[in-house]
């Protein structure tokens, strides 16, 4: 495997996991694919035989110690970690949000997410030669909100922060941290959401412009191969006239 990068990819099974998945395998590198349901990433895995298949829910300490080590057995170093699993979570303003469905959105959001740079940061400042980037998938709304949607935005807003943290504390290792921020990019989720009109702030609905998720994969590949000499704290990417700038 000498020479052949690594990288691990959480909700690899669909949407933009998958796509900036497969950018990563068509690109040469090595990738282990992870996900809660097995026949979605086999999907993924498809026609490349540098990619590793590990079912695994995030939510679980012990699943996610599981997927690092079958990662560390296969691959031997990790270059890239891509922290993408997520949910959207209740439409809910802050006075209606269901306190199960907030721990659910936490749990995956958040600590999930909190757990998998957890393992990476370890290995990248343990391995020789130390270093790697990370990527959290934040999300525009780690930035602006949409109407009903407290649990999502405070969960999104919790990345930007833990990214900042990632990127400083990992200055000493070699570890470089981004957080991704993606506007409507068009997957199964963002269709379910703005395929019928999004709500907007002054209570109508909009079809908003998408962009594919395989443009996204290319930007997305783009950083996952600039040298850790570059850093990319924060970068953001939109449909072209999505109600983001301005939005409110």
């Amino acid at each position: 495997m000498s020479g052949v990068r690594s990288a691990l990819v959480t909700g690899a099974g669909s949407g933009i996991g998958r796509a900036c998945a497969r950018a990563l395998l068509d690109a040469g590198w090595n990738v282990t694919l992870a996900g809660r349901r097995r026949a979605p990433l086999e999907e993924t895995a498809a026609g490349f035989g540098t990619a590793l298949v590990v079912p695994a829910d995030v939510t679980d300490a012990d699943d996610v110690g599981r997927l690092f080590a079958r990662h560390d057995e296969r691959f031997g170093r990790l270059d890239l970690l891509f922290n993408n699993a997520g949910t959207f979570g209740p439409s809910a303003d802050v006075g209606a949000l269901d306190e199960a469905e907030w721990a659910a959105t936490l749990a995956l959001n958040v600590t999930a997410a909190v757990r998998c740079a957890g393992a990476a940061f370890r290995r990248m400042a343990a391995q020789h030669p130390p270093g790697g980037r990370i990527v959290n998938n934040g999300s525009v709304s780690a930035q602006v909100p949409r109407p009903r949607s407290a649990a999502y935005t405070t969960t999104k807003h919790a990345i930007a922060g833990l990214s900042k943290s990632i990127e400083l504390d990992g200055r000493a290792h070699g570890i470089t941290c981004t957080e991704l921020d993606l506007g409507n990019a068009r997957t199964e989720l963002v269709d379910g959401l703005v395929g019928d009109g999004a709500l907007q702030a002054d209570g109508r609905r909009l079809v908003e412009p998408t962009m594919a998720a395989d443009d996204v994969a290319r930007l997305f590949l783009a950083l996952a191969e600039l040298p850790l000499s570059v850093s990319v704290p924060q970068l953001t990417a939109t449909a072209a006239g999505m109600p983001f700038i301005g939005r409110g």
